[in-house]
């Protein structure tokens, strides 16, 4: 199957229920202010995205977001925050996993701690982050490099401990040094697991970096569903939500792109 007819296939389910949705509002269904037609969100989206009328929050039209710059600037803030947050935690956390992979006894000393810190979601961290940095940014990234962290750990542990012990046995016998040995055998061969590991990571940097600038900040994406909550604007909440969804699909289709180049012997040694 064509890459176009596979998307035009995946593109049906979508746009069928959004048929159904403009045709179960107009109908009165429901009230428009809990759950308004996907044209009128359209409307607000598509106004917010050019700087060409000036901004007023007492509209309440979505088209006036888009149209007034302030949603361009909330993606770039809320996608700024996610990448910056990302870096910091993947940063950490491959170093650390990559030495708890290779240490036996650095893997039994700190993994009872990993498995206590681990099941705790980065929420629940919230007022600790407000308590040590304040408002604004350090808390928001605080959390969104939280929340990357373990999953970017765990998954490069898991690589470095399940390569295959032939392929060290058979380095070792041929006069590879440490370091030859991890950086042409264990690196490449966990590589998979990290980059899984990276990609679920960045997953966890979008919801996290909306519940924290809920909280912390007074810009983004996340700030501005909250600030559309309080006056009722349905049609600017799910056009956030929405906006969110467009960006974590262009970075996870940017990372899956990223994986599918760097793991390309992979795929030929597994053919």
């Amino acid at each position: 199957m064509s890459p176009r007819l596979s998307a035009l296939r995946g593109a049906l389910l979508p746009i069928g229920l959004l048929i159904v949705w403009e045709l179960a509002s107009r109908a009165g269904l429901f009230s428009a202010v809990v759950l308004p037609p996907p044209s009128a969100v359209a409307v607000r989206w598509f106004n917010s995205l050019v700087p060409a009328l000036p901004y007023d929050p007492a509209s309440q039209s979505y088209l006036s977001w888009l149209l007034s710059g302030e949603l361009p600037h909330d993606a770039v803030a809320s996608l700024g925050r996610v990448l910056a947050g990302f870096a910091i935690g993947a940063g950490l956390a491959l170093p650390v996993g990559l030495l708890m992979g290779t240490s036996d006894r650095l893997y039994a000393l700190t993994n009872p701690l990993l498995q206590i810190l681990r099941p705790i979601p980065p929420i629940a961290y919230i007022p600790l982050a407000i308590v040590w940095f304040g408002l604004g940014n350090p808390p928001a990234l605080f959390l969104i490099a939280l929340g990357t962290f373990f999953p970017v750990l765990v998954n490069t542990i898991a690589g470095v401990r399940q390569v295959d012990s032939i392929y060290i046995r058979a380095a070792r016998n041929l006069g590879a040094n440490p370091w030859t040995l991890f950086r042409r055998v264990i690196l490449p061969a966990a590589s998979p697991f990290v980059l899984a590991g990276m990609r679920i990571g960045i997953g966890t940097a979008f919801i996290v970096v909306i519940v924290a600038e809920m909280i912390a900040v007074s810009d983004g994406l996340g700030y501005r569903i909250l600030e559309a909550r309080e006056y009722m604007w349905s049609d600017k909440i799910i056009g956030g939500m929405l906006t969110i969804g467009v960006l974590g699909l262009l970075i996870d289709s940017a990372m899956s792109r990223l994986n599918d180049h760097l793991l390309r012997w992979h795929r030929g040694l597994e053919r």
